[in-house]
């Protein structure tokens, strides 16, 4: 009947309403943030602290360290080039681009291996990356990438067979890495990013055990020498 009286009273209203303070606002934020970005953070948190305890144990950098380094990440940058299958939204199979990066790991450790992977993954994204936020672009390149470190685990064991074991589950590394990225900032059900990751990781991996085989005796040999 008194429409204006409706309006002066809702506006009355919205007035005598407290403002919430900077406080609340920050839970609000907090919550409103998506699982996902907290799920890459916590990946990102944890993969710092063992980078940060594994290279505090390493040994120095020697400058035949530096020179084998920048060999494997020159190697397989120009052996990611070459592409035997490009997958439609990233990743290929290639004639073991990964091989550099892991028998280097193999000689010298997973501290050395990770960051050497680390600048790896960078040169990967740049190739001609995705990047949709800093957590998917860790994800996808940095943190998958450094994983090839874990190939070092291999280092100083002495079965023949422990470096493929360690050469497997860094590849593993680097698929689940990419495969949460898929999940939590491509909106890809958990099933068919693991599978989008596995039809070109797998036979990469292959092809990278077969390389070994032939050549990863004489170059680990190398590459351990003393000068």
């Amino acid at each position: 009947m008194f429409p204006f009286l409706s309006t002066a009273f809702a506006e009355a209203s919205e007035e005598a309403a407290p403002q919430p303070t900077w406080s609340q606002e920050l839970v609000e934020k907090f919550t409103e943030t998506p699982v996902s970005v907290w799920i890459a953070i916590v990946v990102l948190v944890a993969f710092g602290g063992i980078l940060l305890a594994i290279t505090k144990n390493s040994k120095n950098w020697t400058p035949r360290m530096i020179a084998f380094g920048a060999i494997s990440i020159s190697l397989s940058f120009v052996l990611s080039c070459v592409r035997l299958f490009r997958m439609p939204q990233g990743g290929s199979v290639t004639p073991g681009s990964m091989l550099p990066i892991m028998l280097f790991s193999a000689a010298y450790g997973v501290g050395p291996g990770l960051l050497v992977g680390l600048v790896y993954g960078i040169l990967q994204y740049l190739q001609g990356g995705w990047f949709l936020n800093f957590w998917q672009f860790s994800l996808d390149y940095l943190i998958a990438f450094a994983a090839l470190g874990l190939t070092g685990l291999a280092k100083n064991k002495r079965s023949p067979w422990s470096l493929y074991a360690f050469m497997a589950l860094a590849a593993l590394c680097r698929a689940l890495s990419a495969t949460l990225a898929g999940i939590a900032f491509w909106d890809t059900a958990p099933w068919a990013s693991l599978v989008y990751n596995g039809t070109y990781l797998i036979p990469d991996t292959i092809i990278c055990m077969v390389l070994a085989l032939v050549v990863a005796p004489r170059l680990l040999r190398e590459m351990k020498r003393v000068s």
